[in-house]
């Protein structure tokens, strides 16, 4: 499996992010082939698609202020949080956990880094919309099948660093299920799901970086995943089947 980091000038808010991608290639002297992924950072697919928000132009409300001063945070940020996620479950000062898209996410996936000073960045409306979308739009362009996967970055309980989560994706499988499958000793796989999307997202965040690398894409060749012609839902369990949240019932 190859990856090639994508370097691109600074995103702005109404920039074609496709085009955009297809310059900087140009520039580099990549040329996707079949079954290339592309795997793009949420924050630039966001800037791009204006999510882009000014913290001077939010008005907190009561709640806002009040969670605000229990997880010492920006209340307008916190505003932004309970309008953008869908439940806020916790939280340790400066971070708010919530369910966001159906997600797990720290804060509704709003980043303060990578963006303009006194801003913040919003997860893109949807993200997998947004695969979809730059996925046609590359095919057009390069005549070739590709898959497309919008990812971010997350911390895994109780360990300390990031690794990456698709969002949304086009193109690929993004949970493979190897289940009866044989192991070495030639017992059936009984449980096993390979997250193929969100591995791929892993493999690219090295090449990524999370400062100021100005590699908002990454290219991966001979990916061992399989590819489709449209696009799926990136599978979500219930609480009741999730083995960390099932540890804290009532």
């Amino acid at each position: 499996m190859q990856l090639f980091g994508i370097k691109t000038p600074l995103i702005k808010p109404g920039d074609d992010f496709a085009d955009v991608l297809i310059r900087a290639m140009e520039a580099s002297g990549i040329k996707p082939q079949d079954n290339d992924i592309l795997v793009l950072a949420e924050s630039a697919v966001a800037t791009a698609e204006g999510r882009v928000i000014e913290l001077e132009s939010v008005r907190p409300g009561k709640k806002a202020i009040e969670l605000s001063r229990h997880y010492e945070n920006d209340p307008r940020k916190m505003e932004l949080i309970i309008r953008e996620s869908d439940e806020i479950l916790g939280g340790i000062p400066g971070v708010v956990v919530t369910i966001t898209k159906g997600v797990l996410s720290p804060s509704a996936g709003i980043d303060n880094s990578n963006a303009p000073e006194g801003c913040v960045v919003l997860l893109p409306e949807s993200p997998r919309e947004s695969a979809i979308k730059i996925r046609e739009r590359l095919m057009d362009e390069y005549g070739c099948s590709l898959a497309v996967i919008v990812g971010d970055s997350r911390t895994q309980p109780l360990r300390l660093g990031c690794v990456g989560i698709a969002l949304g994706c086009a193109g690929i499988e993004p949970v493979e299920d190897v289940r009866g499958r044989k192991d070495l000793f030639g017992k059936p796989l009984l449980i096993t799901r390979r997250a193929s999307a969100d591995n791929l997202v892993s493999a690219a965040q090295i090449v990524m970086g999370e400062s100021d690398e100005s590699t908002p894409a990454v290219l991966i060749r001979d990916a061992p995943v399989k590819f489709i012609e449209g696009s799926e839902e990136i599978p979500v369990i219930s609480r009741e089947e999730c083995l960390y949240f099932g540890c804290f019932k009532k």
